[in-house]
């Protein structure tokens, strides 16, 4: 029977996305069939996956690193927060329907036949199978209908290893404690546990895995060093916004608002891998930097949601400012459709607000519709006579004046739009920056004529080091039993 094994966290953002991504390639590295899986995840990072339909980005980079097909049983269930409406839910990679935090717990016990379903898919025809938690088994006021956590690792008999992150702080008391509280049934599944995002000298740690064992009789199958190639790997979701660096004195200075529905700004990371390219993220309350030569708005779970609370900090002003000043913007999907002049929602779609004014930088106006288009894509820049790749995830029908100069031609089709002077442009194409050629006469047009990187094998070399360094660290006694 093909093995499994799920990792789970002493809480959120303990690194469990990128040990499991770590683990798929070395594992296949081996020679092993591997495949990921997450029966739930909440994240405005999406992917298309090759069988269609919409995953987590995280399952994504995980398919990655273990060289199969992306699937949309990789992740059954996505959770996407929104506006006020709550989160919308993918089940499967289609939408399932919308609720809000407190009515999804009832809901969760009908999601539990799809996520076995999902899993034994993913189960058939491989021989492995690691599967990512979500949040933490200590959360026990949500045990009841559980299908992220313990709820399925029962339900599907996966032996678990917990995983704590030592950068906080207080790893030992959350392993304890984690132990400590979860019931006997429970405590069961847990096989071993990782430490992880250790600095320095991991043989002071001895002390302390011999307290963690003395108190849970759990062994421990690894002390994780902090994994410096995880920076050059896509970003999972907007958690990861508040620790990444700003002010690197980059020959260019690209301007992002961080606003509170954003969705896929992993479109930024090829330009964030760039050295000569200064990333700033700003955050509520602050000014966007007037010595900024690109601002770049991404894309957003609730268009009209979004803009509000743009224009609500001030950054519609900063923007016009920037422009006058002969700045240039780009938008990508639903910053695309901000840069209109209106975007209207007359069925709700996105909650009560049911139409809003754009930033008027396009002659567009952009209307929701119910039906999501969703795909795969293979694209060329007009703009700068460049080929692309990337994917859609949009609601919304965008039409104007300035449509009838599309920045992009996506599967042969005209899209987006660029105003006359060329200096705003607008796609519902993601990951239009990770195509090497684009981004090299994108920032060639700003002055910068260095060598590019290569950003697609920098992500699969970063996946070969974690490999590598997880197979040095982790105990091969554990690893050969997962075999």
């Amino acid at each position: 029977m093909t093995k499994a094994i799920m990792l789970q966290g002493t809480g959120s953002d303990v690194g469990k996305t990128v040990l499991v991504a770590g683990l798929c390639r070395l594992f296949a590295n081996r020679g092993v069939r591997v495949r990921p899986f997450k029966p739930q995840n909440m994240s405005n990072n999406a992917a298309v996956a090759e069988d269609g339909g919409e995953i987590g980005r995280a399952q994504w980079l995980q398919s990655l690193a273990a060289r199969v097909p992306s699937s949309v049983h990789m992740n059954p269930v996505l959770l996407k927060p929104q506006s006020e409406i709550g989160s919308q839910i993918i089940v499967q990679g289609k939408v399932w329907g919308h609720a809000k935090g407190r009515d999804y717990q009832a809901l969760k016990p009908q999601l539990l036949g799809a996520v076995l379903q999902s899993f034994a898919t993913m189960r058939a025809g491989t021989d492995l199978v690691i599967v990512e938690g979500a949040g933490s088994p200590a959360e026990i006021n949500l045990r009841a209908g559980d299908i992220a956590n313990m709820g399925f690792a029962t339900r599907a008999n996966v032996p678990v290893v917990l995983v704590g992150d030592i950068d906080r702080g207080g790893v030992i008391a959350s392993l304890v404690g984690t132990h400590h509280i979860l019931p006997e049934a429970d405590r069961r599944m847990i096989r071993g546990y990782l430490i992880n995002k250790f600095r320095g000298d991991i043989s002071l740690f001895g002390e302390g895995v011999e307290a963690i064992g003395s108190f849970t009789g759990w062994p421990c199958f690894g002390v994780v060093p902090w994994l410096k190639a995880a920076s050059r790997l896509p970003a999972e979701d907007s958690v990861v916004l508040e620790r990444l660096a700003r002010g690197s004195s980059g020959a260019l200075k690209i301007t992002v608002p961080v606003l509170p529905r954003i969705a896929n700004f992993d479109d930024l990371d090829p330009l964030r891998a760039e050295p000569d390219v200064d990333i700033v993220f700003v955050r509520a309350g602050e000014r966007l930097p007037d010595d900024a030569g690109l601002v770049v708005l991404p894309g957003s779970k609730s268009t009209i949601g979004d803009l509000m609370d743009l224009k609500a900090q001030g950054w519609d002003e900063d923007i016009a400012a920037h422009v006058r000043r002969g700045g240039r913007v780009i938008g990508i999907c639903g910053g695309y459709q901000m840069l209109g002049t209106m975007v209207r929602d007359p069925q709700g779609i996105e909650g009560t607000i049911t139409e809003m004014p754009g930033l008027g930088l396009l002659d567009i106006e952009t209307e929701m519709a119910p039906e999501k288009t969703l795909r795969n894509s293979v694209a060329w820049s007009r703009e700068y006579d460049a080929p692309l790749s990337g994917y859609e995830i949009h609601l919304g029908i965008t039409r104007g004046a300035d449509c009838d100069r599309p920045s992009t031609l996506i599967d042969g089709r005209p899209d987006g739009a660029l105003s006359g002077d060329g200096r705003i442009m607008g796609t519902y194409l993601h990951g239009l920056f990770t195509s090497d050629a684009y981004r090299a006469k994108l920032l060639a047009s700003f002055g910068l004529t260095g060598e590019r990187v290569d950003y697609r094998a920098g992500v699969d070399a970063a996946l070969n080091e974690i490999a590598t360094e997880l197979e040095t660290i982790l105990d091969p006694a554990w690893l050969d039993s997962l075999m």
